[in-house]
């Protein structure tokens, strides 16, 4: 019997594996877009929304209406520089910060977990090998 296409292997693994994500931080108390923006911006990657859509792989629409939720919920606040006043800063809250430490605590231990079925030197062949079926398809 053929083995499944890769694609359809890697889809399928990414979804069980994003899915158990999802559901860790939810009991957290988070989700993965909240998660998301709030590693981006306290690692100081992108302190704009517009660089956070671009790294997020999201619309800035989409962006907006996450950010916007979060500073209801008062994780985030922005701001708008006035030597630049169409771009708009971003920046944890003190509640922010809080649910940031509590949901890295989730990503750590979901890390470690999907790292205890695999030897270090699998771990980076798997990096490897991800990162050159990617490349492959961006040439």
């Amino acid at each position: 019997m053929e083995a499944p296409p890769i694609g359809l292997q890697l889809a399928r693994s990414a979804r069980v594996i994003g899915a158990a994500f999802d559901r860790a931080l939810t009991e957290a108390g988070g989700s993965a877009p909240i998660w998301q923006v709030l590693l981006l911006v306290r690692s100081g990657q992108s302190s704009t929304q517009a660089a956070m859509a671009k790294t997020m792989g999201i619309t800035s629409a989409t962006l907006t209406h996450h950010l916007s939720a979060m500073e209801r919920q008062g994780l985030v606040r922005r701001w708008r520089e006035e030597a630049n006043r169409r771009v708009q800063q971003v920046e944890l809250t003190p509640e922010g910060l809080a649910l940031f430490e509590r949901l890295r605590e989730v990503a750590l231990r979901h890390d470690a977990k999907l790292r205890s079925r695999l030897s270090e030197a699998e771990v980076a062949e798997l990096a490897d090998l991800l990162d050159r079926l990617a490349a492959g398809l961006q040439d």
